[in-house]
This record gives C-alpha cells, sequence and structure tokens, in this order.
C-alpha cells in the first residue's frame, strides 16, 4: 500500500474527514505503509449470542466460542477485524470486533475468564449451547474445549444497518471465510462496516492508549480483564512461573502493578502464578525482582509462623518468555518490590 501526503487541513476530502473521525486501529488498517496486506474474516454467527451481547452495555471484549474445539483459530493476525454474519435467513453482517488472541481452553475456565462475555447469561446455558451445537446429551460433570476467539471494542449495529453478505459467501459455509481488504469484495464490503461503524455504541470508539508510532497499534495495549487473563495463560505456556505448577485451574494471571494503582492490562505488566503464590504476590510477601528472581518476605515467617515451602524457593530464577516484549517490565518490577514488598 502505497502512503500519500496529507492534505491540508482546508483541503481535506470528504473521505479523509471520514477517516480522521474513526479510532486510531481502524485508521492504521487502512493508511499505514508498514502493514502488509490486511484481512477481515467473515463468521457465522449464532443469533442468541449475538442478541444477548448485542443487549449488554459497555463491552470492552467478547469471546467468540467455537464449540468443536479441536481447531485452534489462526486466519488473522492482532488488530485485523472479525465480522459477524448471522446465521441464514438473516445472512447479514451485523457487527464486529478487533481479534487479539485465540486458545482453546476448558469451558468452566472460559467462563471464569469471561463470565456473560460469553454470550450467555450463565455457565448451564453456555454449556446446553455447546451440548446443542455437539449434538451431545446434557452431561452434569461434561467438560467440553471450546475454541476461543478473543475480541476487542465489539459493535453492533442498528438492524436497518445490517449488511446484506457477500454474494461469494456460499451457504455451505459452516464457520467462516476471509476477505481482503485492499481490493474487491473485500474493500466493498470493509467500506460498508466503516460507513456504519459511527453508529455503534460510544464505547467502542474510544481511541487506544498511547500513540501510534507507524504500525497497527497492538490490540493487547488495551486488553480486558478476560484477555489478559488468557493471554497471559498462554504466554507463560500455561505453567506458574515460580513453581512451574501446570494444573491449569490453580493457575492465575497476577498484575505485577494493579490497574487500580495505574498499570497497564498488558502481558508485560502481567506473571502467571499459581493461586497460593498470587496472594502472597499482591499481600506483599513474596516479590519478583527485576533480576527475575524469587524473593520471600521475613514477615511471612514473622506473621505466620510458616511458609517454609516458599523459603526453599527464595532466590530461585522464574521461568518467563522468550519474547523480549512479553516479560516483566524492569520498572514495573521495581515498583512492587518498592511499594508492595514487606521486606
Amino acid at each position: 500500500m502505497v502512503s500519500r501526503p496529507v492534505p491540508k487541513r482546508c483541503e481535506l476530502s470528504g473521505e479523509v474527514r471520514r477517516r480522521a473521525a474513526l479510532p486510531v486501529v481502524i485508521r492504521c488498517l487502512l493508511e499505514s505503509a508498514r502493514i502488509p496486506a490486511v484481512r477481515a474474516y467473515v463468521a457465522v454467527t449464532d443469533r442468541d449470542w449475538y442478541r444477548f451481547l448485542r443487549d449488554c452495555p459497555d463491552l470492552d471484549e467478547v469471546n467468540f466460542w467455537q464449540p468443536g474445539g479441536n481447531r485452534l483459530f489462526g486466519t488473522l493476525k492482532p488488530g485485523e477485524p472479525f465480522l459477524f454474519k448471522l446465521h441464514y435467513p438473516d445472512n447479514v453482517i451485523a457487527g464486529g470486533g478487533f481479534f487479539t488472541h485465540a486458545s482453546l481452553l476448558d469451558a468452566s475456565i472460559a467462563w471464569d475468564a469471561f463470565g456473560p462475555k460469553n454470550g450467555a447469561p450463565s455457565y448451564p446455558e453456555m454449556c446446553r449451547r455447546i451440548e446443542k451445537y455437539r449434538r451431545a446429551p446434557v452431561g452434569p460433570h461434561a467438560q467440553y474445549t471450546v475454541g476461543c476467539i478473543i475480541l476487542q471494542e465489539p459493535f453492533f449495529f442498528r438492524e436497518r444497518d445490517w449488511i446484506t453478505a457477500p454474494a461469494d459467501f456460499s451457504r455451505n459455509i459452516v464457520q467462516g471465510k476471509p476477505y481482503g481488504l485492499e481490493s474487491g469484495t473485500g474493500r466493498q464490503l470493509w467500506e460498508a462496516v466503516l460507513e456504519r461503524y459511527r453508529f455503534t455504541r460510544a464505547s467502542a470508539s474510544a481511541e487506544p492508549e498511547g500513540p501510534v508510532q507507524e504500525r497497527l497499534v497492538p490490540v493487547w495495549q488495551r486488553l480486558g480483564q478476560g484477555a489478559f487473563r488468557v493471554l497471559v495463560t498462554d504466554t507463560y505456556e500455561r505453567r506458574c512461573a515460580v513453581t512451574h505448577e501446570k494444573a491449569l485451574p490453580v493457575l492465575e494471571a497476577a498484575h505485577i502493578q494493579p490497574v487500580a494503582e495505574g498499570g497497564p492490562h498488558s502481558v508485560s505488566n502481567g506473571l502467571l502464578l499459581r493461586s497460593d503464590v498470587h496472594t502472597l504476590f499482591d499481600r506483599g510477601y513474596v516479590t519478583i525482582t527485576p533480576e527475575l528472581r524469587f524473593r520471600v518476605s521475613r514477615r511471612l515467617k514473622t506473621d505466620f509462623d510458616n511458609g517454609e515451602h516458599y523459603y526453599r524457593l527464595n532466590g530461585s530464577t522464574i521461568w518467563v518468555p522468550h519474547g523480549a516484549d512479553e516479560r516483566p517490565r524492569h520498572e514495573l518490577l521495581e515498583w512492587h518490590a518498592d511499594t508492595v514488598f514487606r521486606g
């Protein structure tokens, strides 16, 4: 995509003015010269899931789950649009969101992470829908793995703004179809989405925090709580950074600096910890040094006359992801050691 000089303010065309009012994430998809050809994915969408979430106020994220749970979604890059196409007879595109991350999770863990943002009012109702699509008998102790497609900044069109599905979207498509957005049908579809996007609820058009630096703003800069939990869990390869525990139900995504204290919802502000270690970390009885060593406070023994298990881990090096931008940020670890840790 060739970059073009920006016209003077007084010469801005209607098209440029319209794009200027759009969120940074969307503008960058169309205008950045550094981004390779982008795609959208048009996904066949359950109408009950759609209607439930459409009526929920101020959603920052949703989990578009797939009942089969046997294949990890890998069609889009983070930040690319994921559009909701309702089943026949509607056969319309009724909204969408921006792809963040895909994972295969036990349905109970998906519910713990996203709750009603899974598109159901309760966990039993979510299980009922899984069983309906799998044509499986209802089981009170059944466990289901579902494919989770985590979307940020979801938007839902007014019914009169629904877009007829592309003519080449066959009725035989079960899950969905990707479209390139630079030309042809994909470009026409994307222009139709943009035309309607400005009428969606205000929360969907919030600007991402921080400047855009010649590339698409990564959606993980503004993760919701559920996306933060799943992304940290997968980035840490589903094991505790300190104890290496792999039992997923007892692993928790911890913020190094809480959001309430100014910490970001980002992987670099996260650690995957076993639940007991997480509790001690939040209460300042343990910390992680900027050198990535686990430290235990003397106060743990003083206050509770216990803690031998944790003292055996004192001074050990924690496991962290390989990617530099995924590892705990030095200044956040310093903040925890200086502000929260009891010494």
